[in-house]
């Protein structure tokens, strides 16, 4: 199973109203303007599931990290970049983490990280849209994250802190994880589909 993700990532945030107003439109961040957020990897989390047979199987990465930037004013200008280890892999079966880590799936030793930059954020209301290129095993696509904007908490503060959770869906065969098994009497062990789902809490860096 290929378990990849994604990512995530995520980052911008939607600017709620009255608690994330949003910038005129047009308007350009500037280095003045323009705050860091890192993903507080202690209080977020990437999952994702995958068909085996009739259920899902669920599994998450160890080992992350990312940010977010943009102008609080305009969670448009927001640019996300998340850095997962592959080998951090996590289904709560150690023979299987090790499948998923080996050459069948995403072959940790030749591609020790999978990757979100983030291309494009859109916002409306607390609704965010992320676009980004995802990383896995070398091959690189556009994916789209839906999400919600949480809240923030101690706005203006250096301590600030902002969440939100997002989700998007990949075709592991686009990624190069191709492995699966025929059943017998018709079928795979495996399906194609990469449920890949984020909640994400960050704090101004």
């Amino acid at each position: 199973m290929v378990y990849a993700l994604a990512v995530i990532a995520l980052g911008a945030v939607a600017s709620a109203s009255g608690i994330l107003p949003a910038a005129p439109s047009g308007r350009v961040a500037s280095a003045d303007t323009v705050a860091t957020y890192r993903i507080d990897v202690g209080h977020s989390d990437i999952s994702f599931r995958i068909r085996h047979l009739m259920s899902r199987t669920r599994g998450t990465f160890n080992e992350w990290a990312g940010t977010i930037t943009a102008d609080p004013a305009d969670w448009s200008t927001g640019k996300v970049e998340v850095t997962i280890q592959a080998a951090s892999i996590d289904t709560r079966h150690e023979r299987r983490d090790a499948d998923l880590r080996s050459d069948n799936f995403l072959d940790v030793e030749t591609f020790p990280t999978i990757t979100f930059k983030s291309t494009r954020v859109e916002v409306t209301g607390t609704t965010l849209a992320i676009s980004g290129d995802l990383t896995i095993r070398d091959v690189t696509r556009p994916v789209v994250l839906h999400g919600e904007f949480l809240g923030a908490t101690g706005k203006g503060t250096p301590r600030e802190r902002i969440g939100f959770e997002a989700a998007t869906t990949i075709n592991r065969l686009d990624y190069g994880v191709k492995w699966n098994r025929a059943l017998e009497g018709g079928g795979v062990l495996l399906g194609d589909d990469l449920e890949i789902s984020i909640g994400i809490e960050a704090v101004r860096m």
